[in-house]
C-alpha cells in the first residue's frame, strides 16, 4: 500500500506540477472554440502629420456546420449577401466533421451587419482588419500594399512589416464534445495589440505636386516610365518620390502579375542608368576640389576629341569653340569634361567617385536598392575615363546620383531617408534612422558649383529659368543599351536636376524620362520643362515671394527654319535669344521642334534636326 500511494503521489506531482500547464492548455483547447481577432496594423503618416494609410475594421465570416439547423436556407442567404457560389457555400455549411470553415474574409461592416440581422444558426463573425490608403494612387511604390491576410507584400508595408504588424487577440467560447457552443456559457476576449505607427519624411502636398508633373510627362512624352524625387538638400530627407505608371493601392491589379511587379518597383532605387550630363556636376566638383581647374581656365571644343584612337563627339558636333569653364558647363560641353576627367586621372577620379557614394548603396530604407555600376579601376582605359567625365561608361540609380549632388551642393554627403521615426502603441519611439555624414567638398567648391548650376539654366539672365526665382539646374541625355551591350538605337533617358535656392540649395528636384517618344529626347527639351513646371507650382502653392519681382520674361515667336542651312538657322535663333540642340551631322535643317509660330520665352531650348 505504501508503494501504491507513493506511486500515485509521484504521478499526481507529475500531472499537477510538471505537466500542469500543458495539460490545462490541452483541456482548454478541447472544451472551447476560439476565433482570432486580427490586430490593426500601424498607420503611415507624412512629415506634417497627414494620414497616408490606416487600418479599419472588417469582418470574417465563419460557419460551424454542427450548429447549422437549415443548411439550404443558410447557404442561399449567404451566397446572395456575400456574392458566393450557392453549391460551394452549401457544401461548406453542411460539413459536420470540422470545427469551423471560413466562408469569406474582410467583409465590410454594412455587409456584416446584414448577415448578423439574419440570425443564422452556426454563422459567426470575427473582427479582421482592412487597409485603406487615403490618397489611393499616391506613393504607390513607396507605401506598397498588403495581402488579404494583412502581411506586407511590397514597399514599406513589406520592408517594415515586423514593426507594422500587431499582436492578434482571440475570442473564446465554451463548447461541448461535438464542438457546439454551450448556451449561456461565458465568452472570453483577449484584446490584440496594435502595430507601430510610421512617420515618413514625405510631405504629401509636395508629393501630390510631383506626381501630377510625372503623370503629365508620362502622357505627353509617351514614355516607357517617368521617375521623380524631391529631396531636402541639407538633410538628404526625401520629401517626395514616385514613378509612373502606377496604380491605386486600394485596387491592386493582382490578376496581372507582370504589370503589378513592374509598377510596384521603386525605380528611383532599383534601376540603374547611364546619367549623361547631370553627372558633370560631380566631375566638376572633383576637379575644383582637387585644384586641376579654376574659373579662369578656358577650353576649346571643335566638336570632338580623339582619345586612344577613338573619336568621341561632343553633343554639338560643330563644336563650341573657345569657352570658359562657366560657359563650358552652361553649354554642357563634353570636350571640357573629358579634359577634366583626364586631368584628374583614374586614381583621383575614383577616389572622388567613392567619396560621392557611387558604386555602392546609399543605405536608404527602401527594399531592393541597387549599388550602381563602376568599372573595375584596374581595367579603366584612358578612353573609358574620358567618357566617364561626361556621364557615360558609368551607371547610377536616381537616388544615388541625387544624394551625391546633395553632398556637393551642401558640402557633406548624408544617408538619404524616407523614415522619420517609428512609434509603438504606447507612444515610445522605437526606431529612428541612423544618418551618416561625410564632408566631401570644401566651402569654396560648393559655392562655385552652386553658382555654375544657377548660370546653367538661367541662360539669358539671372532668375529667368523660373520667372523671378533663383532656381539652378542641369540637364542630361544618355543613350540606352540593349541586352547584348550594344547601343539601343532611338532609346534615350532624358533627365533634369534642379536646385533651389540656387546659391545655397535647400531643395533638390530630379525628373527622369525613360524612352521619350514624342519627337525629342534631349533633357533640355524633355525633362527640364517639367522641372520648371514643378518649381512654378511649388512656389505658387507655398506662396513664396520672388527673388527678383522685376524679372519679366520676353516672348518670342519660333521662326520657320526648315530648309535653312544649319549656320543660318543658328544665327536666327541667336538673334531671338533662343537656345538649341542639334540632332544629326548634316548641314541643312530637315525638321524643327517646336513648329514655327509657337510662342516661346527667351532662353528656352528648341530642337533642330539636320
Amino acid at each position: 500500500m505504501v508503494i501504491i500511494f507513493c506511486s500515485l503521489g509521484v504521478r499526481l506531482f507529475v500531472v499537477q506540477i510538471i505537466n500542469g500547464k500543458e495539460l490545462q492548455q490541452r483541456a482548454t483547447d478541447q472544451w472551447t472554440r476560439d476565433l482570432a481577432l486580427t490586430a490593426p496594423r500601424g498607420s503611415f503618416f507624412d512629415a506634417t502629420g497627414d494620414t497616408l494609410a490606416v487600418s479599419y475594421t472588417t469582418y470574417d465570416v465563419y460557419v460551424r456546420g454542427r450548429q447549422v439547423t437549415d443548411a439550404e436556407k443558410t447557404a442561399s442567404t449567404l451566397a446572395e449577401i456575400l456574392d458566393l457560389d450557392y453549391e460551394n457555400t452549401l457544401e461548406k455549411v453542411s460539413r459536420k466533421n470540422v470545427s469551423e470553415v471560413l466562408l469569406k474574409m474582410q467583409v465590410e461592416a454594412e455587409v456584416a451587419e446584414e448577415i448578423y440581422n439574419e440570425k443564422l444558426d452556426g454563422i459567426y463573425l470575427t473582427e479582421n482588419v482592412g487597409r485603406y490608403y487615403v490618397y489611393g494612387n499616391l506613393l504607390t511604390q513607396l507605401l506598397g500594399f498588403t495581402s488579404i491576410d494583412n502581411v506586407g507584400q511590397a514597399g514599406l508595408e513589406a520592408y517594415l512589416d515586423e514593426f507594422l504588424t500587431g499582436v492578434d487577440g482571440y475570442s473564446y467560447v465554451q463548447s461541448d464534445l461535438q464542438g457546439k457552443e454551450i448556451g449561456g456559457s461565458i465568452r472570453y476576449y483577449v484584446n490584440g495589440i496594435s502595430g507601430s505607427d510610421v512617420t515618413l519624411t514625405i510631405n504629401s502636398k509636395i508629393q501630390i505636386l510631383l506626381e501630377q508633373i510625372l503623370s503629365k510627362a508620362y502622357e505627353e512624352q509617351k514614355a516607357k516610365a517617368v521617375t521623380g524625387i524631391v529631396m531636402n538638400a541639407k538633410t538628404s530627407e526625401i520629401l517626395a518620390i514616385s514613378s509612373k505608371p502606377s496604380f491605386d493601392l486600394n485596387d491592386v491589379p493582382r490578376n496581372d502579375l507582370s504589370t503589378l511587379f513592374e509598377q510596384s518597383k521603386m525605380k528611383a532605387v532599383t534601376d540603374t542608368y547611364e546619367p549623361g550630363s547631370t553627372f558633370k556636376i560631380l566631375t566638376l566638383a572633383a576637379a575644383l576640389e582637387e585644384g586641376v581647374v579654376t574659373l579662369d581656365d578656358t577650353f576649346y571644343c571643335p566638336g570632338y576629341r580623339i582619345i586612344d584612337g577613338q573619336r568621341i563627339k561632343c553633343w554639338k558636333t560643330i563644336g563650341h569653340g573657345k569657352q570658359t569653364l562657366t560657359e563650358a558647363f552652361s553649354n554642357s560641353c563634353n570636350c571640357c569634361f573629358m579634359d577634366l576627367a583626364l586631368r584628374l586621372g583614374v586614381d583621383k577620379f575614383y577616389d572622388y567617385m567613392q567619396k560621392f557614394g557611387l558604386g555602392q548603396k546609399t543605405g536608404i530604407t527602401i527594399q531592393g536598392e541597387s549599388g550602381g555600376i563602376l568599372m573595375n579601376k584596374s581595367s579603366v582605359k584612358t578612353v573609358d575615363l574620358a567618357r566617364m567625365g561626361f556621364g557615360h561608361a558609368v551607371a547610377v540609380t536616381p537616388i544615388q546620383l541625387l544624394t551625391a549632388v546633395a553632398g556637393v551642393t551642401s558640402g557633406s554627403l548624408k544617408t538619404p531617408t524616407v523614415i522619420e521615426k517609428i512609434v509603438d502603441v504606447n507612444g515610445k519611439t522605437i526606431y529612428e534612422p541612423e544618418v551618416k555624414e561625410t564632408k566631401v567638398v570644401s566651402e569654396n567648391t560648393r559655392q562655385i558649383v552652386n553658382q555654375l548650376l544657377q548660370k546653367a539654366e538661367n541662360k539669358t539672365q539671372e532668375y529667368s529659368f523660373v520667372e523671378g526665382y533663383n532656381v539652378g539646374g542641369k540637364t542630361g541625355t544618355a543613350q540606352k543599351y540593349n541586352e547584348t551591350g550594344g547601343i539601343a538605337q532611338g532609346k534615350y533617358i532624358s533627365s533634369f536636376i534642379g536646385t533651389y535656392p540656387a546659391d545655397d540649395p535647400e531643395y533638390l528636384m530630379m525628373i527622369m524620362v525613360d524612352e521619350p517618344s514624342a519627337g525629342a529626347y534631349y533633357g533640355s527639351m524633355v525633362a527640364a520643362p517639367y522641372g520648371k513646371e514643378f518649381f512654378s507650382s511649388f512656389f505658387e502653392f507655398y506662396d513664396l515671394p520672388k527673388d527678383d519681382p522685376n524679372i519679366v520674361l520676353e516672348e518670342v515667336i519660333m521662326p520657320e527654319l526648315t530648309g535653312y542651312s544649319l549656320a543660318n538657322a543658328v544665327a536666327e535663333l541667336k538673334k531671338l535669344g533662343i537656345y538649341y540642340e542639334i540632332d544629326g551631322d548634316g548641314g541643312v535643317i530637315k525638321r524643327q521642334l517646336p513648329p514655327a509660330g509657337t510662342i516661346l520665352y527667351k532662353g528656352q531650348t528648341v530642337l533642330l534636326v539636320t
